[in-house]
């Protein structure tokens, strides 16, 4: 049976995959776990649950207290907040495990759990392990004085918000900034962040109804953000998924600035402040190869992982780096957060447009992004990718006929059922009659 812990959780149709019986089930089972390994020793173990917006979100989250309250742990309810906000208030209040109900940019009818130890970061694959093996396990449960308590929490936006802003080093003042919150988690949290730290924010995707999250907004459709800050004249626009974990970006033209060149424009800042360990970077193997030769063109080593945020921060706290991230716009500043944060990175971009005296679109030609073409193939049997002799074959040729001048990237997804096809080339054609091929041997091999 597949693992049912993806890259980033476990993540499904609300309801149907991911249903309250399995998500308690879940809660249940972590609680166990972590009781067992001694995590709860000494004390009434305590955890906080947020979610995002997510109509679903709220019988999950009622799924996810009662797991744990039957489970002996008392709970504080965070309510709608951003995943690295669970994350941080999570190790800021002391809480033994965090839990963060939400499906990211994935549409609204998905949904997902994920936990966090107590330190903010996401549970180790081994943990994962643990706790899907006790799926399903007869217990006894406490009962009496030893049941889990339930209350909500109070001053959590603040709370983050202040941290956030402790972060910024300087003021935004003399900004206009267009944010689109996807009908997200961060809806609250970032236009108010931006607001205080000096700039004039203009918002869209601030209004959440439960259905909308993600839809035809935020970091997977930048078009209405591209078009407001042409609208507004706006220096700069900043877009965050539904759960506020990635921050992408618009210049003031209305070009897109992706992950990549977010991770080089403040690498450099970082480095120009003195505060980018050991001068190195750590990026996954989706990162442009132009983002890999401006780092090298800058002096900056550049740190190689498999794709997913967790792997990234792994090897982050592996090399005793601070700073790293994915093309897709996670990108994680370990001095301020265990995770991948979209809203302090926008904040952090800002400020480096601010400290440079340059804007966005000068800063972003820092790097050359190659022609590169992403197709993902649904339907089809991803667990076989990395196994099948007829694709392999056919990446082989395609390796073997872009050469230097490119490259092959063919990878399951973590956390959807499909297998991505990344292809990258010296012009857009070429990497577009690649991909195209290789998405078509991915179809029939994987059928």
């Amino acid at each position: 049976m597949a693992r049912l812990f993806g890259t980033d959780g476990v993540r499904g149709l609300a309801n149907r995959d991911l249903t309250a019986p399995l998500v308690m089930d879940l809660s249940v089972a972590a609680a166990r776990v972590l009781g067992e390994q001694g995590a709860f020793k000494g004390h009434r173990p305590l955890a906080v649950v947020g979610r995002d917006p997510r109509a679903s979100g709220e019988f999950l989250e009622a799924a996810v207290v009662a797991g744990l309250a039957s489970s002996g742990v008392d709970v504080l309810r965070l309510g709608v907040l951003p995943t690295p906000a669970v994350a941080h208030l999570t190790h800021q209040l002391d809480a033994d495990l965090g839990v963060m109900l939400s499906a990211s940019h994935n549409p609204a009818p998905d949904n997902g759990i994920k936990f966090f130890d107590r330190s903010g970061h996401k549970l180790p694959d081994e943990l994962e392990d643990r706790i899907e093996a006790r799926l399903g396990e007869v217990w006894d449960p406490p009962t009496g004085a030893g049941v889990g308590r339930v209350r909500e929490a109070h001053g959590a936006v603040e709370q983050y918000v202040a941290h956030l802003l402790s972060t910024v080093p300087v003021s935004l003042d003399g900004l206009r900034v267009v944010v689109d919150c996807a009908n997200g988690a961060s809806s609250d949290v970032a236009p108010e962040a931006l607001r205080r730290a000096g700039a004039e924010v203009i918002t869209i995707g601030t209004a959440p109804d439960g259905l909308n999250i993600n839809a035809g907004c935020g970091s997977t459709h930048l078009e209405a953000l591209q078009k407001a800050v042409r609208e507004h004249g706006a220096d700069a626009g900043i877009a965050n998924d539904g759960d506020a974990d990635r921050c992408l970006a618009v210049t003031g033209s209305g070009e897109i600035v992706d992950g990549d060149q977010i991770m080089a424009i403040l690498a450099l800042d970082l480095r120009e402040a003195g505060a980018l360990a050991a001068d190195t970077v750590v990026a996954t193997v989706m990162s442009n190869l132009g983002f890999k030769l401006a780092m090298r063109a800058a002096g900056i080593t550049v740190v190689e992982t498999a794709v997913g945020d967790r792997y990234v921060l792994e090897a982050m706290k592996e090399g005793g780096f601070g700073f790293g991230g994915e093309q897709s716009g996670h990108v994680i500043m370990l001095e301020h957060a265990t995770t991948g944060d979209g809203v302090l990175t926008g904040l952090h971009l800002l400020a480096a447009m601010v400290r440079s005296g340059r804007p966005l679109d000068e800063l972003a030609k820092v790097m050359t992004r190659l022609p590169q073409v992403l197709i993902n193939v649904r339907d089809v049997d991803k667990n076989r990718a990395k196994t099948s002799p007829e694709l392999a074959a056919a990446v082989s040729a395609a390796e073997a006929d872009l050469g230097d001048t490119g490259r092959v990237l063919i990878r399951p997804s973590g956390t959807e059922p499909m297998v991505r096809v990344m292809v990258e080339a010296a012009s857009e054609s070429q990497a577009q009659s690649v991909a195209e091929h290789l998405a078509g041997v991915v179809r029939t091999a994987l059928a």
